[in-house]
């Protein structure tokens, strides 16, 4: 197993002794952890907020891309093992969702499965191998990010930030590219999925595939707003992820 220091890859927003159970959370393509940076203050006080910090952005500029979602869930699944003992609740969102779920996996593998896996606005792994690619120039790139998250328009006005920001976004587009997902193992946990209901990527019904990764029940919460519904609707969704904390099941 690799040696990996788990302050490079974890930005631990709320973390102490009383938190019994740890909310690891996956960002989005093109995102950073500090998306999940004001999560403590709407849930309990024993749950910890923990960012996955992928390479390649923020403080870890300095750092290679991950050259494939697999390869990244590797590295996130070796640093999680320090969290042996904790009740450990995964939660992604768009491609952060299938990050998430190869790191169950691969938990799941190892005896230490999650309590629970959280999957937001993302198709699940058994269908995304017929998915086009996403292609195109720059602008074209930039054109499809703010259609799905329209507070993107004014940081690629801003000449610096769009050349700060591009390089990530490409990196992970080519990853959801290069990823095709298909049957893995079952896992044994409760899977909860959470959608907008304007998000014009994917329905509710496509949603509902993510019961099939899983022996455990499946639950799906659709709340108003597009793909980036969880912005405006973060005091709902934390509210639905304590009760994920406090029951265990849907």
């Amino acid at each position: 197993m690799r040696t990996l220091t788990g302050q490079r890859w974890i930005r631990r927003f709320h973390d102490d002794g009383k938190c019994t159970t740890k909310l690891v959370c996956f960002p989005h393509a093109g995102g950073w952890a500090s998306a999940y940076r004001t999560w403590p203050a709407s849930l309990p006080a024993d749950v910890g907020v923990l960012g996955i910090r992928y390479p390649g952005r923020e403080d870890r500029l300095d750092e290679p891309f991950p050259p494939s979602i697999e390869a990244l869930a590797d590295d996130v699944a070796d640093v999680l093992d320090a969290l042996v003992g904790h009740r450990v609740v995964l939660f992604g969102h768009s491609m952060g969702a299938s990050v998430a779920h190869e790191v169950a996996v691969r938990l799941h593998r190892r005896g230490r499965p999650p309590a629970a896996l959280c999957v937001s606005a993302r198709l699940a792994p058994t269908a995304l191998a017929d998915q086009p690619p996403i292609t195109g120039s720059d602008d074209e790139i930039i054109a499809e990010v703010v259609r799905h998250d329209a507070s993107r328009a004014e940081v690629f006005a801003d000449l610096e930030l769009r050349e700060f920001a591009l390089p990530a976004i490409r990196a992970d587009l080519e990853l959801v590219n290069n990823y095709r997902g298909g049957r893995r193992p079952l896992l044994d946990c409760p899977v909860f999925g959470y959608l907008g209901a304007q998000d014009t990527a994917i329905s509710p019904d496509q949603m509902r595939g993510w019961a099939d990764v899983t022996r455990g029940p499946f639950r799906l919460r659709v709340f108003p707003g597009g793909h980036f519904y969880l912005r405006d609707e973060e005091a709902g969704l934390l509210a639905d992820l304590a009760r994920v904390r406090g029951a265990g099941r849907p």
